[in-house]
């Protein structure tokens, strides 16, 4: 099921499995020194010694050829760090078209695609498909997905290819950038205004609580945003919640952002249930691409960002 997969939801339940916690050069340049503070050990002068959630893993200290095999290609991109191949969801997030459009769609089902682009380290999730297979071809570093949140896992990411110092000062701007509009936006609507994140069509419609993606990391977490007592009741357990129409208007904020599936059936929002729901007729229910709003990556989160504070502000 597409619509689950995150950040790998996105490739598991994007699929139910959210949310919500990735340029192509030939050679590989001479190898920099690791950046001071870095928790990752010098190992040589090619390579850190990195420690993973499974243990302690050599790495390249200045990787060139990077092939990610799930949502975190956005956090590569943010720390200037060359990819050579990604994931088929990632490839087909439109705001990532200009800056991957010279890096190949692989698999993890076929491996030899993923060598044929000899590619100097691998990220994937930690349920990845043939991993011995890939760690033979070069370091595999995996994660488990919401293991740590979202910040943490852009600062995971950043030791893992000798960046720890430029993915924090990324994540300290952010965290800054956000609490201002956080603050910004409950000056304009209220402390007390709710808001609703949902996803799907009139088929499957869900809605999600505070990790899963979608921009509710932002909403939720670093603005502060207020979530509906249902969502946060219904949510609690799985982080997201299936949805009917019936029960829909239970279910809405004073404000909803619906991450929208472009080819999906959205005839819900032509009954007569979804358009007496009071953010519906007050013109507070702001539509995404579905498919930009899928990962908590840094770029995705830059975006989501942008369009939450525009649109709760009103600008």
């Amino acid at each position: 099921m597409k619509k689950l997969l995150l950040p790998l939801f996105v490739l598991t339940i994007l699929v139910i499995s959210a949310c919500g916690n990735h340029a192509n050069n030939n050679s590989a340049t001479t190898s920099k020194a690791p950046e001071a503070g870095a928790s990752a050990n010098t190992s040589g002068s090619d390579t850190i010694t990195y420690q993973s959630e499974n243990g302690p893993i050599e790495v390249p200290a200045n990787p060139q050829r990077v092939v990610v095999l799930s949502g975190y290609a956005g956090n590569l991109l943010a720390l200037d760090i060359p990819l050579v191949g990604v994931d088929a969801w990632t490839k087909a997030n439109p705001k990532f078209q200009d800056p991957l459009k010279n890096v190949a769609e692989v698999s993890d089902e076929n491996v030899e695609s993923i060598l044929n682009l000899k590619p100097d380290l691998i990220i994937a999730m930690s349920d990845v498909k043939n991993a011995n297979k890939l760690g033979q071809i070069a370091p595999l570093v995996t994660y488990t997905y919401n293991k740590v949140d979202y910040l943490t896992q852009i600062l995971e990411i950043g030791k893992a290819v000798n960046q720890e110092q430029k993915a924090a000062d990324w994540i300290a701007d952010f965290k800054k950038r956000a609490q201002t509009a956080g603050e910004e936006i409950k000056a304009k609507i209220g402390a007390d205004s709710t808001i609703s994140v949902i996803e799907g069509d009139s088929k499957n419609l869900y809605t999600f609580g505070s990790g899963w993606g979608r921009g509710t990391e932002i909403i939720y977490q670093a603005m502060g945003l207020k979530m509906p007592d249902k969502v946060k009741e219904m949510t609690a357990k799985d982080g997201y919640y299936n949805l009917s129409l019936e029960i829909l208007p239970e279910y809405m904020g004073d404000y909803v952002i619906y991450s929208k599936e472009s080819a999906g059936d959205a005839s819900f929002q032509e009954t007569s249930t979804y358009k007496e729901i009071p953010a519906v007729k007050n013109n507070h229910v702001y539509e995404v691409d579905a498919s930009t709003f899928y990962f908590n990556d840094a770029l995705s989160l830059d975006y989501q960002l942008d369009f939450i504070s525009k649109s709760l502000l009103g600008n």
